[in-house]
């Protein structure tokens, strides 16, 4: 076998098997091929044959190169799932990954933007293209993230034939785990002026979101006029496409939904993943109780 053999059966398997997202084949399959080249392998024994000291020596030579601790963590985890993969392919009764643990990392809390700051940014960027439909296009992908707690690649993973929405809608989202999400009136009337303005129609099986030359729209396009918006309206870089989801995920906590809720509604695997809204829920409440209590911030 090559190592592009290996590769190709490698991102077969995440991309197929099983249903990862395309930023995550990209980034499972370039730390494999980092570890392939360094370590010289070109068929599964020799990938099956790596233990704890083997991972060990490749990843302090990839901390020499300035990986930070998350990066570290993250490609400890592409690699054990890469190593996993390479012993069951040969058979081995006993394919788990060597037993390594990763660095520690601090997760950083979700900065979430206001309501009032999340359409006022929908609004805003609908009117900063020159062509309407862009505009129109722009606001619809943001309220969906905000409204709805869609990721970007969910909202961009909607076809045609979901332009006419409902109260609530079916999206797939990673591993192809499938969830139910409410729809807001506005976001509904959002969907529905883009697709009257948009002037590059696709069959019910197509990209409903379209770019400016009529093939399906890109993340990149998306965040970039978020980045125009929060600039204008003078935000944090924090607002970020993504920080919508994570304000639908806070505001939803705020008023009073369970966890267990949220977790379905974010369609998080774990509900660890979840709870760390309820230290950005509790962290809001710390801030707003200083600056409203009279004595919060005084020294007895």
């Amino acid at each position: 076998m090559s190592l592009h053999d290996l590769l190709s059966e490698w991102r077969d398997h995440l991309a197929e098997g099983r249903r990862r997202s395309p930023h995550t084949v990209r980034a499972y399959c370039s730390a494999a091929e980092r570890l392939l080249k360094a370590r010289n392998l070109t068929d599964w024994y020799g990938v099956a044959g790596l233990e704890a000291h083997d991972l060990r020596a490749h990843l302090a030579a990839r901390r020499n190169d300035g990986l930070s601790n998350a990066s570290t963590a993250r490609e400890l985890s592409a690699l054990k799932a890469f190593i996993t993969f390479a012993r069951a392919q040969t058979g081995d009764p006993d394919p788990s990954a060597p037993r390594l643990r990763g660095p520690r990392t601090k997760k950083d809390l979700p900065r979430p933007v206001t309501p009032d700051e999340a359409v006022n940014i929908a609004d805003l960027v609908a009117g900063m293209p020159d062509e309407d439909w862009i505009g129109a296009r722009d606001r619809a992908v943001l309220l969906l993230m905000y409204g709805s707690g869609l990721r970007i690649a969910e909202a961009l993973s909607l076809k045609w034939s979901d332009a006419e929405l409902g109260e609530t809608l079916q999206v797939t989202g990673k591993g192809g785990k499938q969830r139910i999400v409410p729809i807001l009136p506005i976001t509904r009337g959002a969907v529905a002026r883009y697709a009257e303005l948009c002037p590059w129609k696709a069959e019910p099986s197509e990209a409903l979101f379209r770019g400016t030359k009529g093939g399906p729209l890109s993340p990149g396009m998306v965040q970039k006029a978020m980045a125009n918006a929060r600039r204008a309206l003078g935000l944090p870089d924090t607002a970020t496409p993504h920080a919508l989801r994570h304000s639908f995920a806070t505001h939803l906590l705020g008023a009073g939904a369970d966890l267990r809720s949220l977790q379905e509604l974010l369609g998080h695997t774990s509900l660890g993943s979840t709870q760390i809204y309820t230290q950005v829920d509790a962290a809001r409440m710390l801030e707003n109780y200083r600056a409203a209590h009279p004595r919060a911030g005084k020294k007895r």
